[in-house]
């Protein structure tokens, strides 16, 4: 076989061009291929990205995310590499066209990847030719399976370890996708058919595929209770049930399956349970429990849990302490326990090094929180522990932080002051919110150099001082500010010369802070949809640009309404 593979054109091609010709060599008839491709040439290689080549053979075709719109149809010369191995055409965009047919001559594919591709309609049956498949990824190309069912697509893939169905909508009951599965696809080791409009429940032929280690069924009805065998898979890693309509009590033992990994269940109002004890050594990277009400407290074994670097907890019905276990957790990456009964002070987290957020929010945590070695997390990206019962000061450590962007610390029993807390700022923050608390004392002037904040709260605390509304205009990004019921003494004479150099804002709260003039800049703030300057001394007379906002509230001052207002109410 010779190969002759054509460097770039000069022009940009809409889709791959095979040009076949044959050729006879030592009296044996060879493939002679001269392939254009919109792919990338490397010159260091000398050779085209994205083609695989054995022995002068193409055996392989990487043409994903090449922006392709055309050029492949079952006349397509692409269909003539009789010995290719290997085709993905993922994202790139084939206009809604049917799969093409001619994929079936490709007798020696065991790769063949058409997902986000653009494809649409059936899928057509002679794909079950491709008998010598592996790997089958047809997701999120909105196609359906030609009737008669599942079965007359995969029933000849006896080799197919991986099938990839997302988003196909296929409409079988638990017994007739289960039986097809296993008695087709002997071998299947990751079966992934998420949003098919398959209903339940999982029947118990699918254990007949003792090789599987992924399964993922996100958003089937499957209306039904997690079978107990599920279990029993010995080379289990991953099993994502997500807003399935799963009912009943989660199995305790698929918690304490030794090979699992990943264990998602989120979205399912009606699932009930509690966690295990863990066993030593487990295997769970990831544990998403979010929007199901399993209850009762975190066991102490969690620590067993010694690769879990991800953990979501979201509204859930857990209780009691956060054990202090959870220290030993030292590859946790994400945590997020909000809004559940959780109670106690929070552990130590300094041994989790790489930590990039945590959210505790809406529980009932007490406690301070300067005892933890916040600085020790040096990847901390989001801290959010609003709406607790948190006490105490807050750490300086946490202004002058090297990574946080968000820091939400609204709703606790925070005191004390900020003095000299901002002597070193970190520019990485984007949102601080700390409202609701009891902190007091002078605002340092150093929070204006907080350079990347977007959003800032500091509303119903004890804060004091007197400043000039143009402080503002240093923080060029901020969108939502909020100094309302203080005891701030806030002037905003003379902005209209200055109203341009403002940051652009989409929400701003000002009530109770000693205005006593409306802040002319306000007239040049065309993005800003909700205005509260109530409780304040204001005088004058209210023009007709104030109207414009969506959202306003003036109440509690002493303006006169201009006598043309009337017609923009």
């Amino acid at each position: 076989m010779l190969l002759w593979l054509q460097r770039p054109p000069p022009v940009s091609w809409r889709g791959p061009e095979i040009v076949v010709a044959r050729a006879e060599k030592q009296s044996r008839l060879r493939q002679l291929c001269v392939v254009k491709l919109v792919l990338l040439w490397d010159q260091g290689a000398d050779s085209w990205s994205g083609v695989t080549c054995e022995d002068g053979l193409v055996v392989g075709l990487d043409l994903s995310k090449e922006s392709i719109s055309s050029g492949i149809d079952d006349s397509s010369s692409l269909f003539r590499l009789e010995f290719l191995q290997s085709l993905n055409l993922a994202f790139n965009d084939f206009n809604s066209m049917m799969i093409p047919l001619g994929l079936a001559n490709l007798s020696c594919l065991a790769y063949l990847n058409l997902s986000n591709a653009g494809f649409t309609g059936h899928i057509p049956t002679e794909l079950s030719r491709l008998t010598k498949l592996r790997t089958l990824d047809l997701s999120w190309a909105w196609l359906n399976p030609k009737k008669p069912n599942l079965r007359s697509l995969i029933g000849d893939l006896g080799e197919l370890r991986e099938l990839y169905l997302d988003g196909v909508d296929v409409f079988a009951e638990g017994s007739e996708w289960c039986d097809a599965l296993s008695s087709s696809v002997p071998k299947l080791e990751v079966l992934s058919m998420s949003y098919c409009s398959l209903s339940g429940p999982i029947n118990a032929s699918l254990m007949s595929l003792a090789n599987l280690s992924v399964i993922q069924l996100d958003g089937n009805s499957l209306s039904s209770t997690v079978p107990r065998f599920l279990a029993n898979f010995t080379s289990l890693k991953t099993l994502s049930l997500v807003y399935c309509g799963l009912q009943g009590e989660f199995p305790h033992e698929i918690f304490q399956v030794q090979t699992l990994q990943i264990l998602d269940l989120s979205f399912n109002g009606l699932l009930q349970g509690s966690l295990p004890e863990f066993p030593e050594n487990g295997s769970l990277k990831t544990l998403v429990l979010n929007h199901t009400p399993i209850s009762g407290r975190l066991p102490d074994s969690i620590s067993n849990l010694r690769n879990l670097s991800r953990i979501e907890l979201v509204n859930c019905n857990f209780h009691g302490n956060i054990p202090s276990s959870f220290t030993n957790l030292s590859r946790l990456s994400y945590l997020d326990f909000s809004f559940n009964n959780f109670t106690g002070p929070i552990p130590s987290l300094s041994k989790s090094k790489n930590l990039t957020q945590v959210t505790l929010s809406h529980n009932g945590l007490i406690g301070p929180i300067d005892s933890t070695q916040w600085e020790s997390l040096s990847s901390l990206l989001i801290l959010d522990l609003g709406f607790n019962l948190l006490e105490g000061n807050i750490p300086s450590s946490l202004f002058t932080h090297p990574s946080i962007q968000e820091l939400l610390l609204s709703n606790n029993r925070f005191s004390s002051q900020l003095k000299g807390f901002f002597d070193a700022p970190s520019h990485m923050l984007q949102k601080l919110d700390l409202s609701n608390n009891n902190i007091g004392g002078e605002l340092p002037t150093s929070i204006w150099e907080l350079r990347g904040l977007c959003y800032l709260s500091l509303s119903s605390n004890n804060f004091g001082g007197s400043f000039h509304i143009n402080w503002v205009q240093q923080l060029r990004n901020l969108s939502d500010l909020d100094l309302s019921y203080n005891y701030f003494s806030i002037d905003a004479k003379n902005t209209a010369s200055q109203a341009f150099s403002f940051p652009n804002l989409k929400y701003l709260n000002l009530a109770s802070c000693q205005l006593t003039t409306l802040p002319q800049f306000l007239a040049n703030q065309s993005e800003l949809s909700s205005l509260d300057l109530s409780n304040n001394s204001i005088q004058g007379t209210i023009l007709r640009w104030i109207w414009t906002f969506r959202l306003l509230n003036l109440s509690s001052n002493f303006l006169k309404i201009w006598k043309h207002s009337q017609k923009f109410y």
